[in-house]
């Protein structure tokens, strides 16, 4: 691998997230184990130190208040990716607002594609795969009981240090400053 790259995530630690994984180990058993989360900033390199990035991230994030989202239907990426999510109903504006505010300095990154708040379920590695994934997420989710609200009062900058390998480098939570390294 190159350079590393990091990304800035918001773990689901709720029964929606369990949801998301215990239905991603079962599309996609061969993936490996990863924690459900919502993407704020999609992998990039960095322009600068992880330092300088932590640095603008406190003070970011320290500006902006917490904030709930709803989980809405299951969608697919198809034709672009075989990605099969969840979307962002009720808060995709808050998080599109605090994707691109941190977007800045050593986290400024040409993104390849539009920024599209949503919970992944599974990337598939092809598009008939992506879409039976699609079917059966759909009626799993159709009978899903629990909350599909999510508080977002914390992220989680992240450092990919080999593929699909990520390391946790610091939580940071909305509103106030730097909690760990």
């Amino acid at each position: 691998m190159q350079s590393p790259r990091y990304a800035l995530v918001a773990y689901v630690k709720s029964p929606a997230g369990e949801f998301v994984e215990q239905l991603r180990r079962e599309l996609h058993p061969d993936l490996p184990l990863m924690a459900a989360h919502l993407t704020i900033l999609p992998p990039r390199p960095l322009s600068g130190s992880e330092e300088a990035a932590l640095e603008t991230l406190e003070r970011l994030c320290g500006e902006h208040e917490p904030f709930q989202i709803a989980l809405g239907s299951v969608e697919t990426f198809l034709p672009v990716t075989a990605t099969v999510f969840i979307r962002v109903e009720a808060g995709a504006e808050v998080m599109t607002e605090l994707h691109g505010k941190l977007s800045t300095g050593t986290l400024q990154f040409d993104e390849e594609l539009c920024y599209i708040p949503h919970l992944t379920i599974a990337k598939m590695s092809g598009e008939e795969l992506a879409r039976q994934a699609l079917e059966t997420a759909r009626q799993r989710w159709a009978s899903y009981t629990d909350n599909r609200q999510i508080l977002l009062d914390g992220l989680t900058f992240v450092r990919e240090d080999e593929q699909n390998c990520w390391t946790d480098l610091a939580r940071i939570r909305l509103g106030s400053r730097l909690v760990s390294r």
